[in-house]
């Protein structure tokens, strides 16, 4: 049975193209468009080397509402869309707030417009655990209460998941299943594609294998005075395959109609909550590579604490975080080894 369209927008972006390659894995046609603000065109030759399928790629900036309308036009088939294009970093967006309003959510206002006209089934949409702020306990759970954002970026967040919401409630023809992610890190195990931003990495891993393999002076560890057990921030680190598989799931769920719900909300984490300086180790025990590294003062935007309960989406989707963290920091290693040998950094 041929399967339908998918729509990834920021498709060459670091998790973008992880699900791109899992979809077409999964016999899934794939139209990518970005902007390559924060990626560059020769992802799309990776993806084609791990698949053997080239994506058809369009570089175009999802604010911009015709060039999208035209997307539509020219791919009449596409059925469902998962939304990554966004600007993603916490710090950046305490010093940029304007950049990731206006293009996090008039990329997410776009898409939905152009949805029922089009005949789209559904969207998947790219949320985030800084929805939940502080969190009052740990593991996380789909029922914990959202709090008010500790900064731009996880505002953006709340405000798409409300617009989302409220679109559906008032009768769109469309479902959507949000998945809140925690944090992505590793590449995929050919070394094919991995994350490479563009510039200085606002993200710890990139930092942290930049750092490893000389390019950056050392790594800045954002406070070690939180209340926890070596003081530095605790996250739920998920491998970024695992990650996109889930996606995967989501729009079979979607596109079958698998689900009476027109909208569902999904955590996806480990349920392992890690410091900053155990993840730290944790690269340096499996790689055997010193990452030189250094404590500054807390960095603004920032949450204490916070890790997933995944059990929901363990049970609805059938979807589990299967990779270990040892294994997680040594695909990430070898992306940043290859990215060597390639004399890219």
């Amino acid at each position: 049975m041929t399967k339908e369209r998918i729509l990834v927008t920021g498709g060459t972006g670091y998790i973008g193209s992880h699900t791109v390659v899992e979809l077409q894995n999964a016999g899934y046609p794939v139209v990518i468009i970005d902007n390559l603000s924060n990626s560059n065109r020769d992802v799309i030759d990776g993806i084609e080397r791990i698949t053997g399928i080239r994506p058809d790629f369009v570089e175009g900036d999802c604010t911009d509402l015709p060039v999208l309308a035209k997307l539509f036009t020219d791919y009449p088939d596409i059925k469902g869309i998962i939304n990554f294009a966004a600007s993603k970093a916490v710090g950046e967006s305490m010093h940029k707030p304007i950049l990731y309003y206006r293009n996090n959510l008039n990329t997410l206002l776009n898409l939905l417009d152009l949805m029922g006209p089009n005949g789209v089934k559904g969207i998947v949409f790219s949320s985030s655990c800084t929805v939940y702020g502080e969190p009052d306990e740990n593991p996380v759970t789909e029922k914990a209460p959202i709090k008010k954002a500790t900064s731009p970026y996880g505002n953006t967040k709340q405000i798409s998941e409300e617009i989302i919401t409220d679109v559906i409630n008032a009768g769109a023809p469309f479902k959507s299943v949000i998945l809140r992610y925690f944090n992505p890190v590793g590449a995929h195990p050919s070394a094919e594609i991995g994350e490479l931003p563009n510039g200085v990495p606002q993200n710890l891993i990139p930092y942290l294998t930049q750092t490893a393999i000389g390019i950056r002076k050392e790594l800045s560890v954002f406070g070690n005075d939180y209340n926890t057990p070596d003081g530095s921030c605790i996250r739920d680190y998920i491998n970024v395959v695992d990650l996109a598989k889930a996606h995967v799931i989501a729009v079979e769920r979607m596109l079958e109609n698998k689900s009476d719900k027109k909208i569902e909300i999904f955590n996806l984490g480990t349920g392992n909550g890690v410091s900053v300086l155990e993840l730290i180790r944790v690269f340096e025990e499996a790689t055997g590579v010193k990452v030189p590294h250094k404590i500054v003062d807390r960095r603004a935007g920032d949450i204490e604490k916070v890790w997933a309960d995944p059990k929901f989406a363990n049970e609805v989707l059938g979807w589990t975080a299967d990779s270990s963290l040892a294994d997680t920091m040594r695909s990430a290693w070898a992306w940043q080894c290859k990215l060597r040998e390639r004399g890219i950094m």
